[in-house]
């Protein structure tokens, strides 16, 4: 006797009101009749030469909106399953088309409340949007429909489509596009009738706020073989760039390269190209990263095998997609993953299976999705004991043929050059990349001793602003400055003098902070992720464990610090700074703070012990918060050190005015990044403060100056704020301050706006010439 059928029961995740997942999950029946909020999947496919959305007709036996014309696909969120692994499903089960992840572009959430069926049927429903870019309609017979669910398909131009919605018209599933849904319409309609003359002014615009520099430094200290090992670095740093547009975005590396091969088809796509270059990505750094590409300027594949064989048709080209907003989690993390979605998966795994999920690095993944990519998809593809579709791989593994590659070179490096603090450093760093370990190359590269200075691997956590927690591959190469370098051992002998005297509680305080070696160096090239503002400094490594045992170390870039004053600095003290404190701004302030900052990133909380006696580290704690508020501390201690440093007798007292100005001259240079980048954010939190405290004047005439009177008795309840937050490892906290300070107040908008009106650069683009020279 045949078994009986029994329909398997589809489960859904139960969302919150505002559409974060609760970790519970419902038959899908119990879901509508209790009104739960839930998530599906809508993707609209679009033709290009045509301006035609494809439409399906919907099956006569649907319980919901039978035989009326709807979106090309759509489809409930399964409980477990992840968004775009179920966008591409819906799209093969109901229509027969294959397309892989780069296909999709998420355009927006669109949230749907209504009750249906005399109450009976309650649908709160959270649908991510979806749109798929062809260049040509697909032909009607490459189509397999899936009976149950389409009865047809058809193409209509997307003006008529939204006419039929907006009057209701009953052969159609309704819409409101008065309201969220209109989004869909209004996207195409600004992406395809933009006028290219006023897309050229907007990108030149954009482009002229960028000066472009020649840093260049003497090779006269160099033999011929540590010239011949700098070849070779150059070549290694340029492999750094590789993995950093991969790291950005999926189909960023494609996207480069379909603009690079195109660059000199017209005087726009020249432009798109230069200013991609600038931003490394299709996300514009000093606008907040607003997109100045959109998805319809993307590289076109083709895809011979997306649907059944037709004769005479080669196959769908599509358009390699990208989202508007830029992903918080970059390339890190699953597309669609939440944080709720990773707290539910860490959760459950071992302690050091949670240190590799949160470790600079790795990269998140979903079985799943390298199921589905590889076309096997199917539940035995989990890693045996596994019940998560997340897991986490090592840098080492995801970016190995880059990395190989950089390793090869490194040891070649290793084998020429002189010094042999460079030679450990280079041999270390090349076994570090195949091995994933970076302890010992870390701590080689802060005993470096070499008039090549090299900066190489990866180290900062800025790309991933959905935790900070993933590190972004970068390279600097320069020349030490040894007279610059050997004035500054100051900075580095007085850390833990600064650490005891820090206007915080003395339980919060490190006994056994290291000194900090400092190096100034020539900038000769650099790469990775050196996108958009140009760093003048950096301090490192990041992890927490070697800042314990070891302290860190710091790299000024001088030349390109005095490019910065030059170019940048005195035009906004010209602009901006009262006419009798104008003459306050110099070059040594700018770059004495500049070093200070960078010294203060070795100092306050790091290691941390929560209220509940817990051992943590304030990267883990404060999460995506951490960054801004990190180098608002840097910058404010800086200040507080060096008016410390003066009373002590160990500065000149010529900076005990000229510091205060150069950094109020500072804070509208920083802010000019923006407020999503980290600088930026964090600059914004301490000019508001120091306002707020009349430290900071704002007068009549649009210009500011310093309150000697208050600045200094601000600056310290400002730094006892943010060390104090960082020391109790309050997340709360941070995010308060953040939000009341972190604003474009009235006047840093006049002085902004100041800037921009008389053309002042906001940063420089540099060009490396000696690196050219050498290349060629």
């Amino acid at each position: 006797m045949a078994e009986p059928y029994i329909e398997e029961v589809e489960y859904l995740d139960v969302l919150t009101k505002t559409g974060k997942k609760t970790g519970v999950s419902k038959p899908r029946g119990d879901v509508h009749r209790d009104g739960d909020y839930h998530k599906a999947v809508h993707v609209w496919i679009f033709a290009e030469s045509t301006q035609e959305l494809l439409l399906q007709k919907r099956a006569d036996c649907k319980d919901s909106w039978p035989g009326l014309w709807d979106i090309s696909s759509a489809g409930h969120i399964s409980a477990g399953d992840s968004s775009l692994i179920t966008a591409q499903r819906e799209l093969q089960e109901e229509l027969g088309v294959i397309l892989p992840k780069d296909a999709f572009e998420l355009i927006f959430v669109f949230l749907e409340e209504c009750v249906t069926n005399n109450g009976k049927f309650i649908n709160n429903e959270y649908s991510d949007v979806y749109l798929v870019t062809t260049l040509e309609p697909i032909p009607r017979e490459a189509f397999t429909l899936q009976d149950t669910e389409v009865s047809d398909v058809k193409y209509i131009s997307f003006g008529e489509y939204r006419s039929h919605l907006a009057e209701a018209d009953p052969k159609y599933v309704p819409y409101d596009v008065n309201k969220q849904y209109g989004l869909l319409f209004d996207i195409i309609t600004k992406r395809y009738k933009e006028n290219n003359e006023a897309r050229s002014l907007v990108l030149q615009k954009q482009l002229r706020r960028y000066a472009p520099v020649s840093l260049t430094a003497e090779l006269t200290g160099l033999g011929d073989a540590d010239k011949e090992a700098l070849i070779l670095l150059v070549r290694a740093a340029m492999i750094m760039d590789e993995i950093f547009y991969l790291q950005v975005w999926h189909s960023n590396p494609v996207l480069r390269e379909w603009l690079k091969e195109h660059a000199n088809v017209s005087q726009l796509d020249n432009l798109k190209w230069m200013y991609y270059v600038i931003n490394k990505s299709p996300w514009s750094c000093l606008d907040e990263n607003e997109a100045f590409l959109t998805t319809a300027d993307s590289a076109v594949k083709l895809l011979p095998e997306a649907t059944k064989p037709i004769t005479g048709w080669k196959g769908v080209q599509y358009r390699a997609a990208f989202p508007m907003l830029k992903p918080s989690g970059a390339n890190f993390y699953p597309p669609d993953m939440d944080k709720m979605e990773f707290k539910l998966w860490t959760t459950g795994l071992s302690l050091d299976q949670q240190k590799d999920a949160m470790s600079f690095f790795t990269v998140i993944k979903r079985h799943s999705q390298v199921s589905w990519d590889n076309h096997i998809f199917d539940s035995t593809h989990l890693s045996e004991g596994s019940t998560y579709d997340l897991y986490s791989i090592l840098y080492s593994q995801e970016y190995h043929s880059f990395l190989a590659r950089v390793s090869d070179l490194l040891h070649k490096a290793g084998d020429l050059v002189s010094s042999p603090s460079l030679k450990r450093l280079l041999h270390s760093k090349a076994d570090a990349f195949l091995s994933n370990d970076y302890y010992d190359s870390d701590i080689a590269w802060m005993e470096l001793d070499s008039k090549l200075d090299v900066t190489i691997g990866p180290y900062e956590t800025y790309e991933d602003s959905l935790f900070g927690y993933k590190a972004t591959f970068e390279a600097f190469i320069g020349v030490r400055d040894e007279k610059a370098t050997a004035q500054l051992k100051l900075f580095g002998d007085n850390l833990q003098v600064l650490e005891q005297n820090l206007p915080m509680d003395d339980t919060y305080k490190s006994k056994d902070i290291i000194a900090a070696p400092i190096r100034v160096v020539q900038l000769l090239f650099n790469a990775g992720d050196v996108k958009g503002p140009q760093t003048i400094a950096f301090n490192l490594p990041n992890d927490e464990r070697i800042v314990k045992d070891r302290g860190t170390a710091m790299v000024i870039l001088k030349n390109v610090s005095e490019a910065k004053f030059k170019q940048i600095l005195n035009p906004i003290a010209d602009a901006c700074i009262a006419k009798e404190q104008h003459e306050l701004v110099d070059f040594e302030s700018f770059f004495t703070h500049t070093i200070c900052h960078e010294c203060c990133h070795g100092i306050g909380p790091h290691t941390i012990t929560l209220p509940d006696g817990r051992k943590s580290t304030v990267r883990l704690e404060l999460q995506d918060l951490h960054s801004a508020l990190e180098e608002a501390k840097a910058d404010i201690v800086g200040l507080w050190a060096l008016n410390f440093l003066i009373k002590k007798h160990l500065l000149p007292t010529s900076l005990e005015k000229s510091m205060y100005v150069s950094f109020l001259a500072g804070c509208f240079r920083s802010v000019r990044f923006g407020l999503e980048e980290a600088h930026g954010k964090g600059q914004a939190l301490q000019f508001n403060w120091l306002l707020e405290k009349e430290a900071f004047v704002f007068h009549p005439n649009e210009t500011f100056s310093v309150n000697f009177d208050k600045v200094e008795e601000a600056v310290e309840s400002l730094s006892r704020t943010i060390l104090t937050i960082q020391a109790k490892g309050d997340k709360e906290g941070a995010s308060l301050l953040l939000q009341k300070y972190c604003t474009m107040t009235k006047p840093l908008k006049v002085a902004l706006q100041k800037l921009e009106s008389i053309h002042v650069p906001v940063d420089i683009a540099p060009i490396f010439p000696v690196a050219k020279s050498l290349l060629e």
